[in-house]
């Protein structure tokens, strides 16, 4: 008797992608399919943060929906399901199974009941969770926590996902020495708000103590954090990831403004002097890689707070930064504040998309004449004789590739790590010439 089929898609965050990862792990009976019209079982975990998002997951499901093979199952997990389930439940007769951000170890469970059900608490993973790295034979992503205990005015996430939860030192650590031994050597942690991390366990600044602890774990070669807030980021913080051996030099930061009067209004619990030190300290550490992200569109962003906004960027120097149009959302006390036109919101995105495509282009400049090391992912979707390759400085995925035009007749084994002498800027992509493999183990 053959397998059953499975199709999944992982929309949203990171950290949807990890809990969408423990789904197949519960599901390894199932044999995964691309072709959703011949799945038994179709799962779309959601994403719910943004109205684009929440258009997205609703359009990937009904498209689902009109193509799925008869006596298939439809489920619809993660974020948007959990904020919206009485609403969702009552207007959508095209999903068999709805479930939220509590039940991914459970999901076989719910399959074979062919029933809904949403726990009262957001699940957090542990070592013990059986899950399917996808995406990579050498990276995997690692959550640390749920929740979060900011009060930012434009997000809803709190509503739904609750108060910061923080995994234990121990339980992360054994995960990581699970992943290890299984041959992953590259770690991102993440979470919602990942400098906060420990801080429910009474830990001030534990992502020192997770620091120390990970560069003792062999087989580890390369790590980074994502998610920092400002108002939870330490000085020492930023001096302990530069002085890691193991840990690259990377911080991601959203600061969402640089205004002091925006900074307020959207909540933010961090003045525009103390963000700037931070940003500051970080770019005085050799090599480091600094993102971040802001809004356009904000409630109360005048004229003249935009502008502010605008030069800040373009002065600063950051390496990577996304801008994010203002979304109005219910359940948020940005919510009933007296609204941007849409319009507007729209032009000043796309000024400050402007921005955030010079500084890109800035940083790759920099690059030119450089060695690096660059781990190499496979070949190229832009042409069968390049390779896909990224510095480990870069996050994965979000931070972009360089293209290999040149191995220097080595022979190359995906998922190692060369030398690399960066040669020229064509457009917005980088080219390398690989130099020698580099000996880390």
């Amino acid at each position: 008797m053959s397998k059953k089929s499975l199709h999944l898609i992982s929309l949203g965050c990171t950290k949807n992608l990890v809990d969408s990862e423990v789904m197949l792990g519960k599901l390894s009976d199932y044999a995964l399919t691309d072709d959703p019209q011949e799945a038994d079982v179709l799962i779309v975990n959601t994403c719910g943060f943004i109205e684009a998002a929440k258009e997205e997951s609703i359009s990937t499901l009904l498209d689902l929906h009109q193509n799925r093979k008869e006596d298939s199952v439809l489920v619809m997990s993660g974020c948007l399901s959990e904020r919206y389930k009485k609403q969702l439940q009552s207007e959508m007769p095209e999903i068999d199974i709805f479930t939220g951000v509590g039940d991914y170890e459970k999901i076989d469970e719910l399959i074979e009941a062919k029933r809904s059900h949403f726990s009262p608490e957001v699940y957090l993973l542990s070592e013990e969770a059986p899950r399917l790295i996808t995406g990579s034979r050498y990276h995997a992503y690692v959550k640390i926590a749920e929740g979060c205990n900011q009060t930012c005015s434009f997000c809803a996430i709190p509503g739904f996902k609750g108060k910061l939860h923080s995994r234990t030192l121990e339980s992360i650590l054994a995960e990581v020495r699970h992943l290890a031994k299984a041959g992953f050597w590259d770690i991102s942690f993440i979470s919602q708000d990942s400098s906060s991390w420990g801080r429910d366990l009474g830990m001030r600044d534990g992502l020192i103590d997770l620091i120390e602890a990970v560069e003792g774990v062999e087989g580890i070669r390369s790590a980074r954090i994502l998610y920092l807030y400002p108002s939870t980021t330490t000085f020492d913080l930023i001096d302990r990831i530069a002085d890691s051996s193991l840990f690259q030099t990377y911080y991601d930061m959203p600061i969402q403004h640089i205004d002091d009067g925006m900074l307020r209004t959207m909540k933010r619990g961090f003045g525009e002097a103390k963000t700037i030190g931070l940003l500051e300290h970080m770019r005085s550490k050799p090599h480091a890689f600094i993102r971040t992200s802001v809004i356009a569109g904000h409630p109360g962003e005048s004229e003249e707070q935009f502008e502010k906004l605008c030069r800040f960027m373009e002065d600063f120097g950051f390496d990577r930064f996304n801008t994010f149009h203002y979304s109005n959302e219910e359940d948020t006390t940005a919510y009933t504040m007296e609204q941007i036109p849409q319009p507007t919101i729209d032009a000043r995105a796309e000024h400050l998309g402007a921005i955030a495509k010079a500084s890109t282009l800035s940083s790759l400049q920099a690059l030119i004449g450089q060695t690096l090391p660059l781990v190499i992912d496979g070949p190229s979707n832009e042409h069968e004789y390049l390779l896909s390759a990224r510095p480990l400085s870069w996050a994965v995925e979000i931070d972009g590739e360089i293209l290999v035009n040149d191995t220097n007749d080595i022979s190359v084994e995906y998922g190692e790590v060369y030398e690399a002498m960066i040669t020229e800027l064509v457009g917005e992509q980088l080219l390398a010439k690989l130099l020698k493999m580099k000996d880390e183990r």
